[in-house]
């Protein structure tokens, strides 16, 4: 589902600008895999490098298929918004929306119909246990249903891939084990490919499989 070839990403001059060198990585379609590492290591530039959101210098960055230098800005916007769901440390809920409206916001950029956007933001919430809250505003939730209304977001549209991006960053340990248990959890149930960038060997510790990111590049890792 994922594929990165030898890529390299820096970010100004000289090899201090170096974030990423000569990186390789499969992840195979279904797969909930784990990336831990320190900050400041390249976590976020691999999710950007999969999602498009940044090219690399030198590489393949292949996405179900799909070789991503080959796609304008268009297409590519066009291939996250509809194939890949995002999970961000600080939520990025719009404050001036409801729940239900927030999670509805992929369904509204693809342009579906009201029945399918009100059926399947219904079934979302109920999987994240926020069936009740879909009316409240966001001020009115805990930083764990925040999340979890991020996650409903993030998989409401029925991407095939899910990236996260520190996900358990600012909740409590107790908030962080419910959001990270439903994340994969949930990925699992669509049959969707995630990575999880995090960290936290506690969070890595839910994942099907742990690589470690460092300055020589990804290793095989665990939790422990």
């Amino acid at each position: 589902m994922i594929e990165l070839a030898a890529v390299r990403k820096s970010f100004g001059r000289g090899p201090r600008g170096v974030v990423l060198d000569g990186l390789d990585l499969v992840v195979p379609r279904g797969e909930f895999l784990a990336v831990r590492g320190e900050s400041g290591i390249g976590k976020s530039t691999l999710l950007n490098l999969v999602a498009g959101l940044d090219r690399p210098d030198a590489g393949r960055v292949v996405v179900d298929g799909i070789d991503l230098a080959g796609l304008d800005d268009d297409a590519l916007t066009r291939l996250r918004r509809e194939r890949i769901g995002f999970v961000f440390q600080a939520f990025h809920v719009l404050p001036y929306l409801t729940v239900a409206q927030n999670v509805a916001l992929p369904l509204a950029l693809q342009q579906q119909t009201a029945n399918i956007v009100d059926a399947r933001v219904a079934q979302m919430l109920a999987a994240v246990g926020l069936a009740d809250r879909g009316d409240s505003m966001p001020r009115e939730l805990s930083g764990g249903e925040l999340q979890r209304t991020a996650i409903a977001r993030a998989l409401v549209h029925r991407p095939a891939i899910v990236l996260a991006d520190e996900p358990t960053g600012n909740l409590d340990t107790a908030a962080a084990t419910h959001v990270i248990e439903l994340l994969r959890d949930q990925v699992h149930a669509q049959g969707a490919t995630g990575v999880l960038v995090t960290h936290s060997r506690a969070a890595a510790a839910y994942a099907d499989r742990v690589l470690v990111l460092s300055a020589s590049g990804l290793s095989e890792g665990t939790a422990s």
